[in-house]
């Protein structure tokens, strides 16, 4: 039993002696091996190493030959590792250190895209038809930092990709608006359902929601009784969009039946549906 505990002792030392000197080795890197360090692991999609040494190369040489580059690629690194909370922060951090980099165009790209992501839930991905239901903060915040790159950085190479996916995220907003106007429609909330799709028309032209919108600015207005309203619309959905599905072979209007949903009692909405 007591040679035992001995050799548990002299273990114990051995592995608290490595542990120190691994340590003390780490300390004593310089700036260049931090970042060698990082690169190697970033090579190997070791991204978790790489961050750290990123972040140790930073804190110990802050004003160090590598620091800049470091602070850049440790973007990178979060968002290889999904942390995408912690890449718009360090890209924010890196835009206002260095505002006048010659690659702070990549921290604007960046600082976008972790916002775009944010956007998106694991059940949005796998769900498309609740997309339009979802919050559109993240996706204006993106497009309005993408939109800023592009004009501050007009010749970036980063913009191309800023540029489709501004295409993508005003497609996004006008689905939002466009679910909006239908929830409006669904409760007889009919002139604010108008004036959604208004802002579609208006906001979003080139989408593919405006055909959506002249068709609910069709059902909104006849029900409203604003029968110059309703067929001046008509007749633009007629003109641009003769195959859209509220329109027959013939051009004649269906309705969507929204006005038909969602018609329940105050006591069917407090007995789950059990009672109507």
């Amino acid at each position: 039993m007591r040679s035992f505990t001995q050799l548990f002792v002299i273990l114990s030392c051995l592995v608290l002696a490595a542990c120190s000197s691994s340590e003390k080795r780490l300390e004593e890197l310089t700036e260049r091996e931090y970042y060698e360090q990082a690169r190697e692991a970033m090579d190997d999609n070791n991204f978790l190493i790489a961050s750290e040494r990123l972040q140790q190369l930073e804190s110990l040489y802050p004003f160090g030959d590598y620091a800049e580059q470091a602070q850049l690629e440790l973007i990178y690194t979060q968002h290889m590792m999904s942390d995408m909370e912690s890449a718009l922060a360090s890209a924010e951090r890196f835009i206002r250190l260095h505002p006048q980099h010659e690659q702070v165009d990549y921290a604007y790209y960046m600082r976008g895209l972790s916002v775009y992501e944010l956007g998106f839930s694991f059940v949005e991905r796998y769900t498309p038809a609740e997309q339009a239901r979802r919050d559109p903060t993240a996706f204006r915040d993106a497009f309005n930092y993408f939109d800023e790159l592009v004009r501050r950085y007009p010749d970036s190479r980063y913009n191309e990709d800023a540029q489709k996916r501004m295409i993508f995220l005003r497609d996004r907003l006008a689905q939002y608006e466009i679910g909006v106007a239908r929830f409006y429609m669904k409760r007889h909330a009919y002139l604010a359902a108008a004036q959604r799709a208004e802002r579609v028309m208006l906001g979003f032209q080139g989408t593919s929601m405006v055909a959506d919108a002249l068709a609910l600015q069709v059902e909104a207005y006849r029900l409203l009784g604003q029968d110059f309203e309703a067929q001046q619309a008509l007749a633009l959905l007629q003109l641009n969009y003769p195959k859209h599905e509220q329109l027959t072979a013939k051009g004649k209007f269906i309705d969507s039946g929204l006005t038909q949903e969602d018609r329940r009692t105050l006591i069917g909405v407090m007995s789950f549906g059990l009672i109507e």
